[in-house]
Formats: C-alpha cells, structure tokens, sequence
C-alpha cells in the first residue's frame, strides 16, 4: 500500500493548525530527533524547493507524539523492537486516539468529507486486522477524513 506520508502530515499539521514548535515538540515526547529545517522540509509541496520525502518512521513517531501531546505520556510503553507497519486503519486508529474522538464525532468527520459509513463499517476499520469484520481503510477514505478533520477543526480564522 502506497501512502502519501507528506500529504498525511500536512494535513494533520493543517487540520489541528499545529505551529512548528507544537510538532517539533510531538517529536520530543517521542525521543525522535528532528530539526526545524528538516521538518518543514518535510510540510513543503512536492513541487516546492526543498522537498523531502517523510519516511514511515517520521510519520509514525509523529503520531504516537501526538497520542502523548494530547493526552499525556502512556504508563507502558511497548516494546521499541517490534516493528508495527504503518497502514492507514492505524494512521486512523492513532489520531482517533490522539484527539479522543468518539463514535459519533468520527461520524461526523466522515460526513464532512462527503463520505457516509454505517456504524458496522466505522467500526470494521478499528478492528485489528485478521478480525472477521476487518475492513482495510483506503487512501481514499484516510484522505476523506483527514479532509473532513479540517472542516471539524475549523475555527475560521485566517493566519
């Protein structure tokens, strides 16, 4: 699966409207090492000089920063060594977390992005994979509901 790792933190960055030290601190919570320079690097266009791919790694430790951030630090921490692959259900699972969305409110960001989900279908993207109502969330549905996070978040004020 080929997902846009610098058009998801964009989006999130946008979204949330987080400042470089907000990000930077997402990081920090994370032990993760990154730079200012690099970061913004990695939020410019594809087209913009400057350019850098994000890696899975910096998209990931991002989120879980971000988990930290918003809710505190977990009591236990898993095991480093175990590699998780980043898919889109747990880019998902992860922000849903972060920002303490229920049931109803991620309904809601569907329905902003134009994308209508039973409550079966919304809740087959939480379950682990391998579950018989897994239901594998695409780059389609991931990019809806980032699109539909910045109209939730939307406070109207322009920068």
């Amino acid at each position: 699966m080929q997902i846009n790792t610098n058009e998801i933190l964009y989006r999130i960055q946008k979204a949330l409207n987080l400042t470089t030290e907000e990000m930077l601190e997402t990081y920090k919570l994370e032990d993760f090492p990154m730079e200012a320079s690099h970061l913004e690097s990695l939020l410019k266009r594809r087209q913009e000089k400057g350019f850098q791919i994000a890696t899975y790694e910096e998209l990931g430790v991002f989120l879980d920063g971000l988990v930290a951030l918003k809710r505190g630090p977990s009591p236990k921490k898993p095991n480093d060594d175990e590699g998780v692959e980043l898919t889109n259900n747990l880019i998902l699972k992860k922000l849903r977390i972060a920002l303490e969305l229920k049931e109803a409110e991620t309904e809601i960001i569907f329905g902003l992005a134009d994308v209508e989900l039973s409550k079966q279908q919304l809740a087959s993207l939480f379950r682990k994979e391998g579950h018989k109502n897994f239901r594998e969330c695409s780059d389609e549905l991931l990019m809806a509901f980032l699109e539909g996070l910045d109209e939730f978040y939307y406070t109207g004020e322009l920068d």
